[in-house]
């Protein structure tokens, strides 16, 4: 199918965001992607277009402190972030054809922990969370950059209650399909992270969750990359034919 590239810039509160929209001219689902901490939106360019020729129009953006932002990493919080990501899902959900039923989200690590929380804040059909992180509720506007990363990691190494943390609440209360991608190798999500997030959804409409075999965090092996990529792209293709 025909695809068209625009660069898009919105705001989010009060402050620009770069954004780039792969648009599907028969497609009326979306597809909105949310990268990494210390990642950008050219991380998702390649797929981004794949996803797009599948039959969906897709949203890639720099979150605020990253990229083309104007922004310091040092200023933003998770809040300021969060934003970024609504910001996103309503510059997506208003392209002319577009479903706001039909629109899901690719969420990679810190990506993933922001998308979660956009699934009970907007109306997301599915979530595919790729070694999603979590963090404590606590400090939610403090700069990212200035909690104490040993506070975090010990908060990862034990299985959390969703009553206990915002994003799996929103997991618990989430619906639609989801796909949730672990990596065998990851150094810095740990496993009882990845089983806080799967015991967190208790009312999907589908749950897949995949391990891939030999892979690092950031997929620094071009078969993981590609493992991952084909995997996405197929379960994409089996949710999106529902909506």
């Amino acid at each position: 199918m025909k695809t068209q590239h625009h660069d898009v810039t919105f705001e989010s509160d009060g402050s620009p965001v770069q954004g780039r929209i792969v648009a599907n001219e028969a497609a009326r689902r979306g597809v909105l992607f949310v990268h990494g901490w210390d990642s950008d939106q050219q991380h998702y360019e390649d797929l981004s277009d794949e996803v797009a020729a599948g039959g969906c129009t897709c949203l890639t953006f720099d979150l605020r402190g990253h990229g083309e932002s104007d922004d310091e990493p040092t200023n933003v919080s998770r809040a300021d972030n969060l934003c970024d990501v609504l910001a996103a899902y309503d510059t997506l959900a208003r392209w002319p054809g577009m479903d706001t039923g039909a629109i899901g989200v690719v969420g990679t690590s810190y990506g993933g922990y922001l998308a979660a929380i956009a699934a009970a804040l907007r109306p997301l059909q599915w979530l595919a969370l790729r070694v999603p992180a979590l963090y404590p509720d606590a400090q939610w506007d403090v700069p990212k950059t200035a909690l104490d990363r040993r506070v975090i990691q010990a908060y990862r190494s034990a299985v959390r209650p969703p009553g206990d943390n915002r994003a799996l609440a929103a997991c618990r209360a989430f619906r639609g399909d989801v796909l949730v991608v672990e990596s065998a190798e990851d150094e810095v999500i740990p496993r009882p992270t990845i089983q806080s997030f799967l015991q967190a959804f208790e009312q999907p409409r589908s749950l897949v969750h995949h391990v891939l075999a030999g892979a690092d965090h950031e997929l620094s092996r071009p078969v993981s990359q590609e493992v991952y990529e084909a995997l996405l792209l197929s379960w994409i293709d089996s949710v999106s034919r529902r909506t």
